[in-house]
């Protein structure tokens, strides 16, 4: 067992963070600033493929539970070994604090990469996911034991107004089963470019997001793949399934692939791979 809850201390790190992005950057402000920005890269898209699992690989400096990945760290260098690897979509963590990384990272990434980026971080509210547009994400990850009912209806509807896809994580069926219950309405757009496309592309009536199960327990950062085997059958055929952490073996994906999962988010053994591209491919069996 781990000494201390580590997703609280990040919380209330990144509590601390909100507040002086604010004084730096008004929400009002980074509204305007994103108005002209082009559509967003489609992410559920990407990651939905049939008879098929996707790889959502990420990009990180170090962790809490692994330490520091990377000595030598350049998000733009591995975004372009990834994007020779045939990855369906990036993962960028941003957190400052206890992972090394920084919203600037998306943008360095979508620049040698043509795929998808998800923001991955610890959303509390809106003003984050108009940060997460402002600084180039496609997609933000939400982590449904930080966020009310009410609270993931509002940054999912904020996300969707923006063209932005979500991936909402769980890590248990409470968490599942309150992800399960969310019925987010389409509300009209902010007039952009990426909100019409959308509306043209189907008449949608609910917001479709991914559901991700990540077998790290958060608090403790112990990882149970058995999570998957538990959480997996409560799932309905139709949604997205993502799978996280302790993912290390073309097995472990064998195994989800045959269980029916869309796509895996795999970071750590990647990154400490003498050999990104060729580790990817012997993962992935491509």
């Amino acid at each position: 067992m781990a000494k201390a809850d580590c997703l609280k201390d990040i919380v209330a790190r990144k509590k601390e963070r909100i507040v002086a992005a604010k004084q730096a950057l008004p929400e009002e402000e980074l509204k305007q600033r994103i108005a002209g920005l082009p559509a967003a890269r489609p992410f559920i898209e990407a990651v939905n493929k049939p008879r098929a699992i996707s790889l959502i690989a990420e990009i990180k400096k170090q962790s809490p539970s692994q330490g520091v990945i990377l000595q030598d760290f350049d998000p733009a260098a591995i975004a372009g070994v990834y994007q020779e690897a045939g990855v369906q979509a990036i993962s960028v963590l941003t957190e400052e604090d206890f992972f090394a990384g920084s919203p600037a990272f998306i943008n360095a990434v979508k620049e040698r990469a043509s795929v998808p980026v998800l923001r991955k971080d610890f959303i509390l509210e809106p003003y984050q996911i108009y940060e997460s547009r402002y600084y180039g994400a496609d997609a933000v990850l939400l982590i449904a034991d930080l966020l009310s009912k009410d609270a993931l209806t509002e940054v999912i509807s904020c996300a969707d107004s923006l063209g932005m896809d979500c991936l909402v994580e769980v890590h248990n069926e409470k968490e599942l089963k309150k992800v399960l219950g969310l019925k987010v309405p389409v509300v009209s757009g902010d007039g952009s470019a990426a909100t019409a496309e959308r509306g043209r592309a189907k008449k949608r009536t609910e917001v479709q997001f991914c559901i991700g199960i990540n077998t790290r327990d958060l608090h403790t950062l112990e990882c149970d793949p058995r999570t998957t085997e538990r959480l997996y059958p409560m799932i309905p055929k139709d949604r997205v399934v993502v799978v996280e952490s302790g993912l290390k073996t073309y097995q472990d994906i064998l195994f989800l692939k045959v269980l029916g999962v869309n796509a895996v988010l795999v970071g750590g053994s990647i990154l400490s791979a003498a050999d990104m591209k060729m580790f990817i491919q012997d993962l992935m069996g491509w």
